[in-house]
């Protein structure tokens, strides 16, 4: 083989190797923070706990929306003590105050960022896009508990307060809704 034609070959096997790890990343990035709670990222589970202590722990509530999306979105409750392993029930509100419908996505973490992997969702409101329509206001369930294991973990250990935070983001409506948006009438002279 020609030194010039191995060189290219080299660096197209350099770019493609380079280009499959940057897609890689992502998804694996995803991945890890799921797996260890790393940068506040949860866990989730299917059913609560089986063991529920006798220490509390408190829960802060936070929420916020994209600058562009125009719902108003608040917990209905700021905070809540629970017991660690307890399976705790929270609310958040969105309101839609414009006159057509909006589809948004919820991102979310806790903090500090420790207690993320100790922190596990049964059910949630962001496991889901939501739709409100125009004027429509509703309160979107949150189902979770703090695994027991932080009591014994070198870091959860103090951690006496949690903050679970959520920021929606609009996105576009799903083609169903899109369809079903009624055209304004035609106005004719």
């Amino acid at each position: 083989m020609r030194p010039q034609y191995k060189t290219l070959s080299q660096t197209v096997a350099l770019v493609l190797i380079m280009g499959g790890l940057a897609w890689a990343s992502v998804p694996f990035y995803d991945w890890f923070c799921r797996i260890t709670g790393f940068g506040g990222v949860t866990t989730t589970a299917e059913v609560g706990s089986d063991t529920v202590l006798e220490d509390k722990i408190t829960i802060r509530f936070d929420a916020s929306v994209e600058r562009k999306m125009e719902w108003s979105f608040t917990p209905v409750s700021r905070s809540m003590d629970i017991k660690v392993g307890q399976t705790g029930l929270a609310f958040y509100e969105a309101y839609n105050p414009t006159d057509r419908p909006i589809a948004g996505s919820a991102s979310y973490n806790v903090t500090p960022y420790q207690a993320g992997g100790f922190f596990t969702k049964i059910d949630c409101f962001c496991f889901e896009e939501q739709v409100l329509q125009p004027g429509e206001r509703v309160q979107m369930p949150v189902t979770f508990y703090v695994d027991p294991e932080i009591v014994d973990d070198y870091e959860g250990k103090y951690i006496h307060t949690i903050t679970l935070s959520y920021t929606f983001y609009e996105i576009d409506l799903p083609e169903v809704q899109a369809s079903l948006q009624i055209e304004p009438p035609i106005q004719r002279n």
